[in-house]
């Protein structure tokens, strides 16, 4: 299924811009007359007749619109810190939002090694990553914050989890599953720490804020690999079961 993006929809046209022209007129040798699929990224599918092959400025008329396209039947939000390697924080996003995720957070933890993140690369890797899962919403990426500010700013009214490797004060930390099955339908935020872990005076605020303690097994994980590992947790949960 051919997918293309667009953000400029009004009175029922599609506007495409320069690269999505290129690639639909110059590569896929698409002419006026023919059907395409655009979505544009914030949910909706668009069911369309191409009527301007410009290579530079395509225009397509609505045919239908599908709301909703693609949707998980869950909200998820991850604040992870940035990993020493770029790539790798990259190669976690590009999985997350092929699984199903809202909004990615990079959050800069009292022993993160990167702190200067840059996000527009990143909204680019998710928008290819979007169309290839056939998802109709682009994860929001938001710009970075200290791991304080997220714990205080979160919205109460999520479901927020941290995950941590040590013990904390005798605070048991359950498995992300259980904390799933036990209330479910609320929106989530799971915070995920650098390769050096939350710093002790971080994960006591989290508690103190009402974030519950969870543990992702017995492997000790690389920050990109416990943050895909807790996307892969709703994923599996929500469904797998249900296909």
């Amino acid at each position: 299924m051919e997918i293309f993006y667009t953000e400029q929809v009004a009175d029922g046209i599609c506007m495409l811009d320069r690269e999505e022209s290129g690639h639909i007129v110059k590569v896929l040798r698409h002419r006026a007359g023919d059907e395409l699929s655009l979505f544009d990224g914030r949910g909706n599918l668009y069911r369309c007749r191409l009527t301007d092959a410009s290579p530079v400025a395509a225009k397509a008329r609505v045919l239908e619109q599908i709301p909703d396209w693609g949707a998980v039947p869950y909200r998820l939000t991850m604040a992870v810190c940035p990993t020493k390697r770029n790539e790798r924080y990259e190669w976690f996003a590009e999985k997350a939002t092929e699984m199903g995720v809202d909004a990615i957070v990079p959050v800069i933890g009292d022993h993160s090694e990167r702190r200067i993140f840059k996000t527009e690369r990143l909204k680019k890797i998710l928008l290819s990553a979007s169309k290839q899962s056939l998802k109709g919403r682009i994860p929001a990426v938001e710009e970075p914050c200290t791991v304080r500010e997220f714990i205080r700013r979160c919205d109460p009214s999520a479901l927020r989890l941290i995950a941590y490797c040590f013990d904390m004060d005798g605070a048991r930390r359950k498995a992300v599953g259980d904390v799933l099955d036990a209330q479910p339908g609320r929106p989530v935020s799971i915070l995920i720490g650098p390769e050096g872990d939350f710093s002790r005076e971080e994960a006591l605020l989290a508690l103190d804020s009402g974030f519950i303690p969870v543990h992702l097994g017995s492997s000790r994980l690389r920050t990109e690999t416990a943050a895909l590992a807790a996307v892969a947790a709703l994923y599996v949960k929500y469904l797998c079961t249900s296909v």
